[in-house]
């Protein structure tokens, strides 16, 4: 397994980027990585890259503008737009590669990620398969797990950061996740001790954001998208989710032509660790391996 440092360019800005190859001859069938909500590269894709590898696929993740590896002003400062534009430029570097099959190229989005997967997915024609694991897919059902409460006291931080941001001025920034009862963007219960749980030892990360990307949230609904995704698609559910209601990604499988679900015990963040991931992955590969023909060739 080879992994290459790269990047791509993305709107006016660059993404930093990791290709990963097989220890095989290509051209390889790809699957591109899509991280979560104010994730980076550091936080579990690593592992990812090594097992789908091992399977047969080229693998590209990457950091967002503005976000982890990835270079551009200000820091984290996170908007829908920007993630689409980014995640499809991913796809578009990956099938530029030489070395893969572009008309084998699959997404496979985690948490937020999933979100922009499903989205460019339903867009466009030449994504070959979609995986989404624990997906979180509907930024309502997202604020409503918040409460209003808890909303109330983002109006004053959203509507600076709005005004800082139309001025081109540094965001307002507050924590990006906290412990229950504290002030940040995210304050569910075990949210805070499952962004922490797939940091590898002694990692920096920037735990804050701009609050302006909540009212992108409250619209973006990538579930009404589910209907327009025409290739094989996973919805990898975790039955006691925490960050979304669990039946709105088993509907996202019920609405897609070619959708299917696998249901897991385990809430938002546990499909990341041993045990449940072992399985999760395995189930993932083989979907992978039937819908891009692996070994069929």
């Amino acid at each position: 397994m080879t992994t290459i440092r790269a990047t791509f360019p993305a709107g006016p800005g660059q993404c930093a980027a990791w290709l990963t190859l097989p220890e095989r001859r290509g051209p390889f069938p790809a699957v591109v990585l899509i991280h979560g909500f104010g994730a980076t590269h550091e936080m579990a894709l690593p592992n990812y890259e090594r097992w789908f590898a091992a399977a047969g696929l080229a693998v590209v993740s990457f950091d967002f503008r503005r976000i982890g590896a990835s270079p551009g002003e200000p820091r984290q400062r996170i908007r829908v737009k920007d993630l689409l534009i980014d995640a499809e430029a991913a796809l578009d570097f990956t099938q530029s590669q030489a070395v893969i099959d572009r008309k084998r190229v699959a997404l496979w989005g985690t948490s937020f990620g999933a979100s922009h997967a499903m989205v460019i997915a339903a867009r466009r024609r030449d994504v070959a398969a979609l995986v989404v694991n624990c997906p979180m897919i509907d930024g309502l059902s997202a604020a409503l797990k918040l409460g209003p409460r808890h909303m109330a006291r983002l109006a004053w931080p959203i509507t600076s950061d709005l005004v800082r941001s139309h001025f081109w001025l540094k965001p307002y920034y507050i924590p990006l996740v906290v412990e229950p009862g504290e002030f940040g963007m995210m304050n569910v219960k075990g949210a805070r001790a499952g962004w922490y749980s797939i940091m590898p030892p002694g990692m920096d990360w920037d735990n804050r954001v701009g609050p302006a990307i909540a009212v992108d949230m409250l619209t973006y609904r990538a579930i009404n998208h589910a209907r327009r995704i025409e290739c094989p698609f996973l919805v990898c559910v975790s039955d006691r989710e925490n960050l979304m209601h669990p039946k709105i990604a088993a509907r996202a499988a019920k609405r897609a032509p070619k959708g299917r679900a696998i249901h897991y015990d385990a809430d938002h963040f546990e499909v990341y660790h041993p045990p449940l991931v072992d399985k999760i992955v395995r189930d993932q590969i083989e979907f992978l391996q039937a819908a891009l023909g692996i070994g069929e060739r």
